[in-house]
């Protein structure tokens, strides 16, 4: 296999490449005490736009939401709560959420301020579109992410849950980017073990993916390599130490880096696959990576080009690792010392030939996999779920 020398660039500087303007950025330990600055920005100093909070209900029960609605009223906006965004949030709910926000603010663009993790941010993108004026842009928003994986604050799209047709779908455009990606990595410290973890991979993934990505430029790889670096490293510390500051605060910057690579490059085959042991089967997203992930890598490395190479050589350089043909078993240690094992449990799903090639179908029409370096169809998923099976 073709190596790079440690450090090169995959990607050269004459692929063409366009650089979209993302979100203004408030990073920093107690950063939720700005929020009312940056709605009332938005506001452009009105006080009578209103904001309209989404969330969950676990995460209301934390406090951290009864912290954001006192930022809010500080400001005098009018303020309603949705919080019943559920874990994997489908078109239903963000139906319902949208209706609610047209009912408390009949004529008015109130902000929506979105907190929490994955599921919240992008439930909220869903909500701010449909409850806009179809002919004009989508509502403001303003992100908060309490999780350190998704990297949601990055871009407007939403991925929602379509339980009628059991397969992912996606709700936004550019108008529902956030304004402004708020991270203030002290609303993380609460989060377990597991859902650090589970999260944490999440942002490998991205990373990694957007590194080899078809799609990839040399803006995408310089947020990717950043990203990988910090989550390879400091997952294990926030895993094992929750409440470690340095460990919190680097993996919140490490997702929102990965989020602002995958943004710009795509994604790949393990986010199709786990796109549909999702839908299917509703497993944890970033558990549902880990399922599928060592055996896409190897697949992948079993047929890569000259240029491709050269993207897989500077990942394991990355990893601290010789060569690429380590990648899938230091991928599986990882994800497992975490708590998020490789290999999809059959029998805990009741997964058959059938339900693997329904995975598969479900994989082979997500618009993700158009992005991955080596190219799969129905029958090279079906090979890749058996083979990730036991």
């Amino acid at each position: 296999m073709t190596t790079v020398p440690t450090g090169a660039c995959a990607c050269p500087a004459t692929t063409p490449f366009l650089h979209e303007p993302g979100p203004a950025v408030d990073s920093g330990p107690g950063a939720l005490a700005r929020l009312g600055d940056h709605v009332l920005d938005v506001h452009a100093g009105a006080r009578s736009g209103g904001a309209v909070v989404v969330t969950d209900a676990g995460l209301r029960a934390t406090g951290i939401v009864d912290e954001v609605l006192s930022v809010l009223a500080a400001t005098g906006c009018p303020t309603v709560v949705v919080d019943d965004v559920p874990g994997n949030p489908t078109v239903p709910a963000v139906e319902a959420g949208a209706r609610i926000v047209a009912e408390a603010f009949p004529g008015s663009r109130p902000v929506v301020v979105a907190v929490g993790g994955g599921s919240a941010l992008d439930a909220a993108k869903g909500i701010a579109r449909l409850a806009a004026d179809p002919t004009g842009p989508g509502l403001p928003l303003v992100a908060i992410p309490t999780t350190a994986g998704t990297g949601a604050e990055t871009n407007g799209f939403g991925v929602l849950e379509d339980p009628a047709r059991r397969c992912k779908v996606y709700c936004g455009d550019g108008t529902t980017t956030p304004r402004v990606a708020l991270l203030d990595p002290l609303l993380t410290h609460g989060l377990p073990p597991g859902a650090t973890a589970a999260t944490g991979v999440d942002a490998l993934v991205h990373a990694l993916e957007s590194l080899v990505s078809r799609g990839r430029s040399p803006i995408s790889e310089a947020y990717a390599a950043e990203a990988l670096r910090r989550v390879w490293r400091w997952l294990p510390v926030a895993h094992a130490d929750g409440s470690d500051p340095t460990a919190r605060a680097e993996m919140l910057l490490g997702a929102h880096l990965a989020g602002q690579a995958l943004t710009r490059s795509g994604l790949g085959l393990v986010h199709g696959l786990g796109h549909a042991l999702t839908a299917h089967h509703g497993v944890v997203h970033g558990r549902a990576l880990a399922m599928v992930l060592p055996e896409v890598v190897a697949w992948s490395l079993d047929d890569v080009g000259s240029t491709d190479a050269g993207a897989w050589a500077r990942v394991a350089d990355l990893l601290g690792l010789r060569h690429p043909a380590e990648l899938p078993g230091a991928l599986a240690r990882w994800t497992d010392a975490v708590g998020v094992p490789p290999g999809i449990d059959r029998a805990a799903l009741a997964l058959g030939p059938a339900g693997i090639e329904a995975l598969a179908a479900t994989a082979a029409a997500d618009p993700v996999c158009r992005n991955a370096p080596r190219t799969a169809d129905r029958g090279a998923l079906s090979g890749l779920l058996t083979r990730s099976a036991h």
